[in-house]
């Protein structure tokens, strides 16, 4: 399977890049191939060690080329922390994960961005296989293009 692993040094605090990144309902304003987003549900849940967040489950319709996609996925907000994880539900993987972590650094945050996924279709799997890395910095460029649009070149 595929996998993925990026940390940026940005010049935004880590909760402006934590928000962001949390707004799942406006991805396909600024997201390379995703034309769609809603959310199914909000649930507030506890973790192990006390700490508040919230559970997300949305659908996200990702578009490339002749393919669109539907895919369901769970993600758990943990803003005391900073951390997003999200788990796949339903639509076209056979799996996928990722998490985000946000901390705070002199001049900014650091952002660690991991995600793990396979498509079910050979196919597609075949096509991503070949530009993934390509395509998974694409989509971390959009988040920071994403923070630029809503809080200028710097802090």
């Amino acid at each position: 399977m595929p996998t993925h692993h990026e940390i940026r040094r940005l010049p935004y605090s880590a909760r402006q890049m934590y928000d962001l990144v949390a707004d799942v309902a406006a991805y396909p304003k600024f997201l390379p191939w995703n034309s769609a987003a809603r959310i199914r549900s909000r649930t507030p849940i506890k973790g192990a060690n006390g700490d508040s967040g919230e559970v997300i489950e949305a659908d996200l319709v990702i578009s490339f080329k002749v393919f669109r996609e539907r895919f369901g996925s769970s993600v758990k907000l943990w803003p005391a922390s900073k951390r997003i994880e999200t788990e796949y539900l339903d639509g076209p993987f056979r799996h996928m994960c990722s998490t985000w972590d946000f901390r705070d650094v002199e001049g900014g945050c650091e952002v660690e961005f991991f995600v793990d996924f396979e498509f079910r279709n050979v196919i597609l799997q075949g096509i991503i296989g070949v530009v993934f890395n390509n395509t998974m910095q694409r989509v971390v460029e959009a988040f920071e293009r994403r923070a630029v649009e809503l809080h200028g070149p710097k802090i």
